[in-house]
């Protein structure tokens, strides 16, 4: 058995020459690792991940100060099996270093000390309808599916398992679920049982994580390296024949940065942090700077289960021919989508055909990207697409609003 102990010490200096340091050590024959990362410095934030010879092993970010990895199984965000051997990596984020620096240590241990972390039992299947049982109005041969395109489980950090994730997903009337856990695949070969258990078809999913921004990476694709630039993770993602969706473009300290040659074909245009503020027009703003020919989806961004905010606020329907992940991944690239609140209870505003169709939505107003203003009478009400008449919808994007302003409803 050997403990390897690294005192290290980074300051503004050191992130601006490497925002991802790795810290080496050799494994020969051993089956197991554990590391530790201890962060001495107050106000300090440094992720951490793990790096083999035959590629990226998982990452955790700033949830975890301890991971371990076995032939068998691995902390949630790491993939288990065996220990190729030679020159393995600790990989640090230098996230938030104070101007006088951080000291921290890693401690590396081989084989690991310790156990895997124990995922908690999983809860029953919920007995609650899903979105799909509206029955909204679609086009021939399609029906529109309840999803949420954002969500993070203890793969990163989130506080809910896999299975706990899927049955709150459930419990809020989902019919589809992506699961997008920062800079890992982990989570993948786990989803389909754990959408079994659940009737839930669960979306795979990366969200690509940086200090300039995040993407979501989906489909059965592998790994994308967030360390390289974003119109690399286009290219792979597309040469792998998965789709990439910019998120939560003005979000915070999390807005998109990145400078990108060409468009990637999804845009989250309606995140969870909207509800903070229903009535700003911010993303609007955003969208004439972007491009009007991208398919849209909301984002939950689903991690605490006690901040109030399940899965599915807000939800994306998806016109698609049935509920599995590729079908819906295919309604999402064709544009088939629209956003609301929620999958029960909210106002819905639907592309059919040529027609744009407002359900449940008396009193409400659908505006258009270009201002135009037509009051909604009636739980359902159509009017003609990409029209500027008086009957006409306008020009899309299209949104329903309440009277005082409050967003509603979405639709491209």
């Amino acid at each position: 058995m050997s403990v390897e102990r690294r005192r290290l010490r980074f300051d503004p200096d050191d992130q601006a020459a490497e925002r991802y340091p790795r810290v080496p050590f050799v494994v020969d024959s051993e089956a197991s690792v554990e590391v530790h990362l201890a962060v001495a410095t107050e106000g300090a934030v440094v992720d951490v991940g793990c790096e083999a010879p035959a590629g990226w092993r998982g990452w955790s970010g700033g949830a975890r100060t301890r991971f371990a990895i076995t032939p068998e199984a691995a902390t949630p965000g790491y993939v288990p099996g065996p220990l190729e051997p030679g020159e393995w990596a600790v990989v640090l984020g230098l996230h938030r270093v104070p101007a006088s620096g951080v000291e921290l240590e890693v401690t590396i241990s081989l084989p690991a000390t310790g156990p895997v972390e124990e995922e908690p039992p999983a809860p029953p299947r919920p007995d609650a309808p899903r979105g799909s049982a509206r029955g909204l109005p679609a086009p021939a041969g399609l029906t529109w599916f309840a999803a949420d395109f954002h969500a993070h489980s203890t793969h990163s950090d989130g506080d809910q398992s896999l299975d706990q994730l899927a049955a709150r997903a459930a419990a809020s009337g989902l019919d589809v679920l992506a699961v997008t856990d920062h800079n890992t695949v982990s989570h993948h070969p786990h989803l389909p049982a754990v959408g079994a258990r659940y009737d839930l078809p669960l979306v795979a999913g990366q969200e690509v994580t940086t200090a300039r921004g995040h993407a979501n990476a989906f489909g059965e694709i592998g790994w994308i390296d967030f360390r390289t630039p974003a119109d690399t993770w286009l290219d792979e993602v597309e040469a792998r024949g998965g789709l990439l969706s910019v998120n939560h473009p003005i979000e915070g300290d999390c807005s998109w940065q990145h400078p990108l040659t060409r468009i990637p074909p999804v845009l989250e245009l309606w995140h969870i942090g909207w509800f903070r503020d229903v009535r700003s027009d911010a993303m609007w703003a955003f969208w004439n700077r972007w491009r009007h020919d991208v398919s849209v989806v909301g984002g939950g961004d689903f991690h605490i289960a006690g901040d109030g905010r399940p899965p599915g606020l807000p939800t994306t329907w998806v016109a698609a021919a049935d509920r599995s992940p590729d079908a819906v991944l295919d309604a999402v690239a064709a544009g088939r989508t629209a956003i609301a609140w929620s999958a029960w209870g909210s106002p819905a505003l639907l592309r059919v055909d040529d027609e744009l169709v407002a359900v449940d939505a008396d009193g409400a107003v659908l505006v258009d990207i270009e201002g135009r203003r037509r009051p909604v009478h009636g739980d359902r009400v159509a009017r003609a697409a990409d029209s500027t008449t008086a009957d006409g919808a306008g020009v899309a994007p299209y949104r329903l609003e309440s009277a005082t302003g409050e967003l509603l409803a979405i639709s491209p």
